[in-house]
């Protein structure tokens, strides 16, 4: 086992990291719903795949995800911190094969998953899950909430 010399500013920042209700996730959420959507948040879309995706339309079949820049290695916005960079560079990489994992697992199992980064704007990213949400609801044959 590695064991990972951090300095004690750098621990403190990374350790208030939120992992779910960010600030991202909290406007997406909210863009989505005023457009009528609804949706649960926080769940595993298979059982048997110990992820969990942040927003989940279960009827279309449609599983968001909000990914960080920096913990998904944003070909945009990522950076790879100079101290303990192959640390760093190694746990970012792990989280993108396990992103391609994820989205391959579901797709198998007839699931889309959509991902938005950090940085796109919440309307934005709304208006374009909301289509993809209409879209795979009819091709299932789901009738949309009244």
């Amino acid at each position: 086992m590695r064991v990972l010399e951090t300095n004690p500013a750098t621990s403190s920042r990374m350790s208030r990291q939120r992992s779910r209700d960010t600030g991202v996730e909290k406007a997406l959420r909210s863009a989505l719903h005023a457009a009528g959507l609804r949706y649960r948040i926080h769940r595993r879309p298979l059982k048997g795949l110990r992820r969990e995706a942040d927003i989940v339309f279960g009827p279309a079949r449609v599983a968001v995800f909000v990914d960080g820049c920096f913990w998904h290695g944003c070909p945009d916005h990522a950076t790879w911190p100079k101290r303990n960079s192959e640390f760093w560079r190694e746990k970012i990489e792990k989280n993108r094969a396990r992103d391609a994992n994820t989205d391959e697992r579901l797709m198998e199992a007839g699931w889309l998953s959509v991902r938005v980064w950090e940085h796109e704007k919440p309307d934005e990213a709304a208006v374009r899950v909301a289509a993809i949400v209409a879209e795979r609801r009819t091709l299932r044959g789901v009738r949309p909430r009244a």
